[in-house]
C-alpha cells in the first residue's frame, strides 16, 4: 500500500549544462553525451565543468542588487514553473505557497568577483551586497518578490543534500498545514572556491565524470537550478511518497565504506512510504564518480534493495551540480516516471565487477511507478527520496 498521495509535484523546471528546458534536458540526458567546457575561470590546474550556455542574462534594472550568477541560472528556469505558481497562489492564497531553496555556496560567485575587485582597486565594487549577492536566502527574497509569495520562507544548506533536504522541509511544510504548496528551488553556480576545494580533496578528474565504471576517477563539477512546485492536491506527473534522512557522521568529507547510513536512509524512505525494496523499479544514484562514494552507494542499494534493481548516476552529463543535485535528479526520477524511460549511467562502460548492482548503460524502456533518488552529503547527511507515478 503506497502512502498518501498529497505531495504532488505539478510543474517542473530544469537549467544546467544539457539545457534550459525539461525538453531539452530529456533528450540530451538520454542521448548520454556529457556537456562539458572549460571553467569559466582560471586555475591552476586541469579539470571540465558542467557550465550552463552563456550568455546567462542579468536580472531586470529592479531586481539588479540580487544579481549572481546564481540568480541567473535560476532565473534562466524561472519560466518553467511562474504561471503554475501564479495558478498556486490564486488557488491557495499568497500566504500559503512556501519557498524553500537548497544550495551549497549561496552567491558566493558574486563575493568572488568583489574580492577581486577589491584587491585590484582597494575599493568595493559598486552595487555589491554580501546581504542580497551572497546570502543563501537571497534567492527566497527575491522569489518572494517576483512570484508575489508571503508563505513560510526559508533556505536549506547541507553541501549536496541540500535541495534534497529542502523538498523534505516543503513536505513537512504541507504536511503540518503551514502551506498548500511549496516551490522547491536547488541551486548552485560555478565558482572558483568550489572547484579548488574538491580539487584539494583529491578527488577532481580532469574529464567527465565515470560513475560506477572501474575507471572512475573522480568527479566534475557542474552548476544548475532545478525547480520544484509541490501541492497538496493537483494534477502532475509523479508525486513524492516520502524522503528518508540520517546522519552518521562517518567523516567530514568521505561515506562510511559500507554505507550504512546511506542503507538507513533508503530503508527509512520505504518505511515511510509503505513499500517493500521489490517495489522500486529505478534508482538514480548519487554516483560522484569516485571510488569511494560508489563503492558505499553501491553496497547500501545491494544490501536494502538487492542487486537486480536498475541503477544510474547522470553525474557523469551534468557534472555534480552539488546542492542543485538532489532536486535536479528528483526531476529526473519524474521524468523517467512520466516517459518510461531510464536514463544512462555515462562512462560505466568497462564495470566495476565489485560493486554488485545492476548499471543501466544505454537508455532503457521501462514502466517505472516507483523510483528511488539518492543524495549524499559531507558530514555524513543522507537522503533517499521516493516518487511514484500518479
Amino acid at each position: 500500500m503506497l502512502a498518501e498521495r498529497r505531495h504532488i509535484i505539478t510543474a517542473m523546471g530544469l537549467s544546467n549544462a544539457l539545457g534550459d528546458s525539461l525538453d531539452a534536458v530529456w533528450t540530451a540526458l538520454l542521448e548520454g553525451r556529457p556537456h562539458t567546457s572549460p571553467p569559466p575561470f582560471a586555475l591552476p590546474f586541469d579539470t571540465v565543468c558542467g557550465a550552463v550556455q552563456e550568455p546567462l542574462d542579468a536580472l531586470p534594472a529592479t531586481d539588479r542588487a540580487y544579481d549572481s550568477r546564481l540568480a541567473r541560472i535560476v532565473l534562466r528556469a524561472l519560466p518553467q514553473v511562474s504561471a503554475a505558481v501564479a495558478r498556486a497562489r490564486q488557488r491557495w492564497g499568497e500566504g500559503r505557497v512556501a519557498i524553500l531553496v537548497g544550495t551549497s555556496t549561496g552567491g558566493l560567485d558574486a563575493t568572488e568577483l568583489a574580492h577581486r575587485h577589491f584587491r585590484q582597486t582597494s575599493s568595493y565594487m559598486p552595487g555589491f551586497s554580501l546581504r542580497t549577492s551572497h546570502a543563501f536566502d537571497a534567492l527566497n527574497v527575491w522569489l518572494a518578490r517576483v512570484l508575489q509569495l508571503s508563505g513560510p520562507s526559508y533556505a536549506v544548506s547541507t553541501a549536496c543534500t541540500s535541495s534534497a533536504k529542502a523538498i523534505a522541509s516543503a513536505m513537512r511544510l504541507i504536511d503540518a498545514n503551514l502551506c498548500d504548496a511549496a516551490l522547491v528551488v536547488g541551486a548552485d553556480a560555478l565558482c572558483e572556491t568550489t572547484v579548488r576545494g574538491f580539487h584539494a580533496l583529491g578527488v577532481l578528474s580532469k574529464q567527465a565524470a565515470r560513475p560506477f565504471s572501474s575507471e572512475r576517477d573522480g568527479i566534475h563539477i557542474g552548476e544548475g537550478a532545478a525547480l520544484l512546485l509541490l501541492e497538496r492536491s493537483g494534477e502532475g506527473p509523479a508525486h513524492i511518497l516520502s524522503v528518508g534522512e540520517t546522519s552518521d557522521a562517518h567523516s567530514m568529507s568521505a561515506p562510511h565504506p559500507e554505507g550504512t547510513g546511506a542503507a538507513e536512509a533508503i530503508s527509512t524512505a520505504l518505511a515511510r512510504a509503505r513499500l517493500v525494496p521489490e517495489q522500486v523499479d529505478y534508482v538514480n544514484a548519487h554516483g560522484t564518480g569516485t571510488p569511494q562514494n560508489d563503492q558505499a552507494e553501491s553496497r547500501a542499494i545491494a544490501s536494502v534493495l538487492g542487486g537486480g534493481v536498475p541503477v544510474s548516476s547522470t553525474k557523469g552529463l551534468t557534472g555534480h551540480t552539488l546542492g542543485a543535485c538532489g532536486a535536479t535528479e528528483a526531476i529526473f526520477c519524474a521524468l523517467a516516471i512520466q516517459h518510461g524511460q531510464l536514463p544512462p549511467s555515462a562512462g560505466a562502460s568497462p564495470a566495476d565487477p565489485e560493486l554488485g548492482v545492476h548499471v543501466v548503460r544505454t537508455p532503457t524502456r521501462r514502466h517505472v511507478r516507483v523510483a528511488l533518488s539518492n543524495a549524499f552529503a559531507f558530514g555524513g547527511s543522507n537522503t533517499g527520496i521516493i516518487l511514484a507515478a500518479p
